[in-house]
């Protein structure tokens, strides 16, 4: 998702994945957010790499540097530092997708310090909530899904929930309930 933001603001990508058809939404946000005074975290550096594979050639550069077909791959150490920093005083942490490539061993650094950082958060009180498939596979591999309050494959249906959008599950139940006859 990242790329899709970085591009929109004009950065080199190199052959990161882009949602082409999310760049004037990206733009859209980045915009809403600052005239809110909101901040909106993109990572500050990336690990790049020459191709997708777990034995890539890797770098770490600032996010606005990546190189012609090269593509990024998972966030830097000073991405890491702020993102963690940044997730100090929160009550509430609904995490969906990984950071970076975590099936990678070279590129799950992102996701395995957010993953643990999430796990101390949890033991202080804080509830983190851990949503979709990838997301959850990610800390059961760490071994820290149990330290979490609440992870669930449902990602997809877990933000649709958030944005107040009726899911087509709970609809159907709903409906259910209306076509069961009464009984006296």
């Amino acid at each position: 998702m990242i790329f899709t933001f970085y591009k929109a603001q004009g950065y080199s990508v190199g052959s990161s994945l882009v949602e082409e058809d999310k760049l004037d939404l990206a733009t859209t946000l980045l915009e809403k957010a600052k005239a809110k005074g909101v901040s909106l975290l993109l990572p500050t550096d990336v690990v790049f790499a020459d191709k997708f594979a777990p034995d890539a050639n890797s770098k770490i550069v600032p996010a606005s540097s990546i190189r012609d077909g090269w593509m990024g791959l998972d966030i830097g150490p000073d991405s890491i530092k702020t993102f963690s920093a940044s997730l100090d005083g929160t009550k509430t942490v609904v995490w969906n997708g990984p950071i970076g490539v975590f099936e990678f061993e070279k590129f799950a650094y992102g996701t395995e310090a957010i993953a643990r950082k999430l796990a101390e958060l949890t033991e202080k009180g804080v509830i983190t909530i851990i949503g979709g498939g990838d997301s959850v596979a990610a800390v059961e591999k760490l071994g820290l899904a149990g330290k979490m309050t609440h992870i669930s494959t449902g990602g997809g249906a877990s933000l649709k929930l958030l944005e107040g959008k009726p899911l087509p599950g709970v609809l159907a139940l709903d409906d259910a309930d209306d076509a069961t006859p009464a009984t006296s």
